[in-house]
């Protein structure tokens, strides 16, 4: 399977090798789903949606200060998983062949490859 080829599918899945692991790209998803979700919002309600989400910055930011069981980390939280809600809840479907694709995208990054410095010394 050509590397840079994407695991096509409703969302195509770029997997990159990286020195650690791999890189998921769902940019696909993030377009189609959330951003499309976020621009009808946007469209239906300008002033309201500037609103919340300007709401939901300092609902963050007092998150982030508050430590994990403030009620502004409560509150944003809930937020999110309605958000959530609104783009398929964060699930990317991955059905058919693009399951397979993904598989052996991932079963050939996670096979061991020698590493250039191990080459070296079994060289010399």
């Amino acid at each position: 399977m050509n590397p840079d080829m994407p695991v096509d599918g409703p969302f195509p899945i770029r997997v990159t090798t990286t020195p650690s692991g791999a890189d998921l790209d769902v940019s696909s998803f993030l377009v189609k789903a959330v951003f499309a979700e976020l621009f009808s919002q946007a469209y239906e309600d300008p002033d309201g949606f500037t609103a919340e989400f300007a709401d939901m910055y300092e609902l963050m930011r007092s998150a982030q200060h508050g430590g994990p069981d403030s009620h502004a980390r409560h509150e944003f939280d809930a937020r999110m998983e309605k958000y959530l809600g609104a783009c398929g809840d964060g699930l990317i479907p991955v059905y058919g062949s693009q399951v397979g694709r993904l598989r052996d995208r991932l079963t050939a990054i996670a096979t061991p490859r020698p590493v250039t410095a191990q080459q070296d010394r079994r060289a010399s």
